[in-house]
């Protein structure tokens, strides 16, 4: 990078920066309980930019941990690449119910509430009212935002949330009389390379005025396109119930953009519903209850969660309790603000997904379109969160691990597979089976309270039985009208040869590397469980498999036909190249280095890597590659790698971000970075050693069981390299560390430097350093062994 480049960015990220901090002051009745993280989260950072990879993707709602239904405010209609809310508009055209989990992903059954003076207006264009970032207030667990009524005067718009009930109040100042607009179905966009190639779902709502209430349903679903043929969902809706603190003084509906006054039901396309009240009213509160199973359900989930005569502060300050109880968990000394709230918003992100589809002991399955007992999560984008999110997770948030296990193995049970990206149901979306790696990190590192049967059933099917019409299907991404993608390329060429053939599947050098981490993930379940002949199969076949697609000649990793014949450098990639491919062994590092010659052989590959800038890591599979180089003797180049990457992809601006965070991965990545250590190989219960950002940070993990954890690296901000690391007093010759050593707690301490340090780096030390010295034979021994309970 060139000093201009450096210059330019600085001045972008402070116009960012500064148009962030001139929000207006959160009011004292929205700030409890106190908690100095809570402050820190700025739910800004990662939606900024005007286009769909332009940052993070993220939706600034103001809803709990893992909430079913996230609230927003509107400036877009949102679908597959737009969210509905972006940080460039200049209109807001009312509050969002949303179920979109990321920017990739399609909308499903959101409803719409849009306060107004004056004529009613249900078109997205007309309703429109200007507004500045000036007079927001955007937090984890309250927004506010000062609206210019498009008649005159002004309306001070508030919401918060729980995780199935939206709680917003309006206040018209020097306004034409208020209504309320419930937008209940649009005209709804499929895909994203067109936004004119749109359906038009039907639905239904019904107004009582004698209760105050209005309640419907809507269908919309915009990933049904993708989703397997065997399980299409075909009952599924969206249900709301919207309740009212003031009376009614006029309704109607709006249909196809004619009104209907006076009318109290419809059904139908471009539908919504409307009332108007006294113009003496100058506020109006609505709680919102929304369900996947019925409108009754809905009433039921606003009465359990937010039940006549609570306020919006007391819903506000349970949602932002709900936070305080997970960030608070960690405290930071030695960061300056912008690091704060760039840390405490990516641990915020990260506590989103996946995202509650039960309702207070039951859900509905789109699988088998019923309604069934129990726990289920939604919002799995698995190919993504595989790498470091569901680590997090575990540490974080083990009181929700068995419910997202025993949610997939539902899954499992009810459509016949484990979810790949499940959104609301099955998508197809990316490749490989990493329900495996999920399941098989769980019971590794000791959660419980799901079945382990079924477990086992569900991750040996994937590894054992092909999707539908295997040899005759591509599988491209998300290819319509197909049934369960899992492992495309099974039985073509994979259970024979060892790879998938790029003449019948597409991405099938990524097929390839990821079947082989997942055939890994399986033999460590099957180990854990005492199956040894399993464990045996599914292992060798994990480190054997990888390297069929290894090119010898080019030192790269290259897809093939299956005749065996090279496909081309540049053929059967999934968001990536042959430069990440190639670093993507992930549970045979040693396997990897020696293919490419021994230590210093890989260190000057990782090196030309980088320095060739290759190294992309917007997207998931460059995420662990910084952190080879310690499993290759040269710890002080992850150190260098590891600081350079934070401080080029993450800030505290709407730009924040510089990928999408693919539900919580991106955040997962600096979290993980942030303290020092990252799991490189999730299943392996190990973590590869970084370097820790801070001077200290103490953790209080929640088992029940763990103990507190002080991290100390004291001038950390300004010395990026590790010198020592002791755990407990003991010192620790290699960069590897284990689960159980971060939740035995106590104390782990570095011994920070401003230079490079021997301390890891045994290959760049040595004079001869083609050889492994020890301390690298301990460092690729442990990665290749799994620690079991």
């Amino acid at each position: 990078m060139t000093s201009s480049y450096h210059s330019i960015r600085s001045l972008l990220l402070l116009c960012g920066l500064i148009s962030l901090t001139t929000q207006k002051d959160v009011p004292d009745a929205f700030r409890l309980p106190p908690s100095e993280a809570v402050d820190n989260v700025n739910p800004l950072i990662g939606n900024g930019g005007d286009s769909p990879n332009g940052s993070g993707g993220m939706i600034p709602s103001a809803s709990p941990p893992f909430a079913m239904t996230r609230w927003v405010a509107q400036t877009s209609e949102n679908y597959v690449s737009v969210t509905p809310y972006n940080y460039t508009a200049t209109s807001i055209h009312g509050f969002q119910a949303t179920h979109q989990p990321a920017i990739w992903m399609g909308e499903s059954g959101q409803v719409v509430i849009s306060p107004g003076a004056g004529q009613v207006q249900p078109k997205f264009d007309d309703r429109g009212m200007s507004f500045t970032h000036e007079n927001e207030v955007i937090t984890a667990s309250y927004y506010s935002v000062n609206l210019n009524a498009i008649e005159g005067g002004q309306i001070l718009a508030e919401q918060s949330s729980t995780s199935r009930v939206g709680h917003l109040r309006f206040t018209f100042t020097d306004t034409r009389q208020p209504y309320v607009l419930v937008e209940v179905t649009r005209a709804s966009v499929l895909g994203s390379s067109d936004p004119h190639n749109l359906t038009y779902p039907h639905g239904s709502i019904f107004i009582n005025p004698d209760t105050r209430e209005i309640s419907g349903s809507n269908p919309e679903r915009q990933d049904f396109i993708i989703a397997p043929v065997s399980t299409p969902a075909k009952h599924w809706s969206g249900y709301f119930c919207a309740r009212f603190d003031q009376p009614f003084a006029s309704w109607g509906i709006s249909k196809n953009n004619t009104f209907f006054d006076g009318q109290t039901s419809g059904n139908g396309t471009l539908l919504s519903g409307y009332v108007t009240f006294s113009p003496e009213v100058a506020e109006i509160s609505i709680r919102i209850g929304v369900s996947f199973i019925s409108v009754e359900q809905a009433r039921k989930n606003l009465d359990m969660e937010i039940p006549d005569g609570n306020m919006l502060e007391d819903t506000a300050t349970a949602t932002r309790t709900a936070w305080a109880e997970k960030l608070d968990l960690i405290k930071i000394k030695g960061a300056s603000k912008d690091q704060l709230q760039t840390f405490y918003t990516a641990f915020f992100h990260t506590l989103q997904y996946p995202y509650e589809q039960s309702e207070h002991g039951q859900y509905y399955s789109g699988y088998d379109d019923a309604v069934h007992q129990g726990v289920s999560y939604t919002g799995y984008s698995n190919w993504d969160t595989y790498r470091a999110e569901w680590a997090w997770l575990i540490l974080f948030a083990p009181d929700r691990i068995p419910g997202m296990v025993q949610s997939m193995l539902q899954d499992y049970k009810e459509g016949g597979r484990l979810p790949m990206w499940k959104n609301i149901i099955e998508t197809n979306i990316m490749v490989g089976t990493h329900a495996d790696s999920l399941i098989a990190e769980a019971v590794l590192k000791g959660m419980a309270g799901f079945d382990l049967e079924t477990a086992w059933e569900a991750v040996c099917s994937d590894a054992t039985v092909p999707p539908v019409n295997d040899t005759t299907t591509v599988y491209f991404d998300r290819q319509e009208n197909v049934n369960y993608e899992v492992r495309a390329g099974l039985t073509s060429v994979y259970e024979e040869k060892g790879w998938v053939a790029d003449d019948i599947h597409s991405e099938s050098a990524s097929r390839t590397l990821d079947y082989s981490y997942d055939d890994f993930a399986v033999s460590v379940l099957a180990g854990l469980l005492n199956k040894s002949e399993e464990e045996s199969f599914f292992r060798q076949r994990a480190l054997q498999n990888p390297f069929t697609i290894f090119n010898s000649l080019t030192g790269f990793m290259e897809a093939r036909n299956a005749s065996g014949a090279w496909a081309g450098p540049d053929n059967g990639w999934t968001e990536g190249d042959k430069w990440a491919y190639t670093f993507d062994v992930v549970h045979d590092a040693p396997g990897l280095i020696a293919r490419k010659g021994g230590n210093a052989t890989f260190v000057k590959f990782l090196d030309e890597h980088f320095d060739g800038g290759h190294n992309d890591h917007t997207n998931e599979p460059s995420h662990h590659i910084p952190y080879l180089y310690s499993l290759a003797g040269a710890a002080s180049k992850s150190q260098s790698r590891i600081r350079q990457i934070a401080e080029s992809n993450y800030n505290a601006s709407v730009n924040g971000l510089s990928g999408n965070e693919d539900c919580g991965q991106m955040s997962a990545w600096y979290l993980f970075s942030a303290l020092g250590f990252y799991p490189v190989n999730p299943v392996s219960g190990l973590y590869v050693v970084g370097s820790p950002f801070f001077d200290e940070v103490e953790i209080q993990f929640p088992s029940s069981n763990a103990t507190g954890l002080k991290i100390i690296s004291e001038g950390a901000p300004s010395k990026p390299f590790v010198n020592s690391l002791a755990i407990n007093g003991a010192d620790i010759p290699s960069p590897i560390i284990s689960h159980n050593q971060i939740l035995n707690g106590g104390r782990f301490e570095f011994i920070m430097s401003s230079e490079p340090q021997p301390w890891g780096s045994s290959t760049l030390c040595s004079k001869d350093n083609t050889n492994l010295t020890n301390e690298d034979k301990i460092a690729q021994y442990y990665m290749a062994r799994i620690e079991l309970r």
